[in-house]
C-alpha cells in the first residue's frame, strides 16, 4: 500500500504561499505559509501534520496491542507535541489518556511504551520520542 500527498508553492519562502492536498482529499488545497509555520498565520504546517500523523498512528497501535491482549478499550485520546527548533524536529511527545476496562496502571504503561517505540510513525521519525499516559 502506498499513500501520497502533494504540495505546491509559489514565491519566496517568506512572502510565498502554498497548499497541500492529500490523496483522500481530507486536505484539499489546504494553505500553508511561512506565517503558519513560524508565526501564527492561518493554515497548516509540516510539523502540525507530523504531530497529527504520530498521534493517530500511536493511538491505533496502542489500541491494537490492548485489544490483542484481551482488554476492552473504551476510549483513547492522544495529543502529540512536535518540537521544532533550529530547523529540525528535535522531539515528539505523546500524551495519552485511556479508558480501558480490566487493566491495571502498570500494564497500561507497558503497552503505552511498546506502542511508543513500535508504531510505524515512531519508527520513521529520527528524533527523540517520549510519552506520558493517564489511565482514567
Amino acid at each position: 500500500m502506498k499513500r501520497y500527498a502533494t504540495a505546491a508553492w509559489q514565491g519566496t519562502v517568506k512572502e510565498g504561499k502554498g497548499n497541500i492536498t492529500t490523496q483522500s482529499k481530507v486536505l484539499d488545497s489546504t494553505q500553508y505559509s511561512f506565517g503558519s509555520r513560524f508565526e501564527e498565520g492561518i493554515g497548516t504546517n509540516p510539523e502540525e501534520l507530523i504531530a497529527a500523523a504520530h498521534a493517530g498512528c500511536f493511538t491505533m497501535q496502542l489500541s491494537a496491542y490492548l485489544s490483542e491482549a484481551g482488554f476492552d478499550v473504551e476510549s483513547l485520546e492522544t495529543k502529540c507535541d512536535v518540537d521544532f527548533q533550529d530547523k529540525s524536529v528535535v522531539g515528539s511527545h505523546l500524551t495519552v489518556k485511556g479508558k480501558v476496562n480490566g487493566i491495571d496502571e502498570a500494564k497500561f504503561q507497558e503497552f503505552v511504551k511498546k506502542a511508543e517505540t513500535t508504531c510505524p510513525i515512531s519508527r520513521l521519525l529520527d528524533t527523540k520520542i517520549s510519552s506520558s499516559a493517564t489511565l482514567l
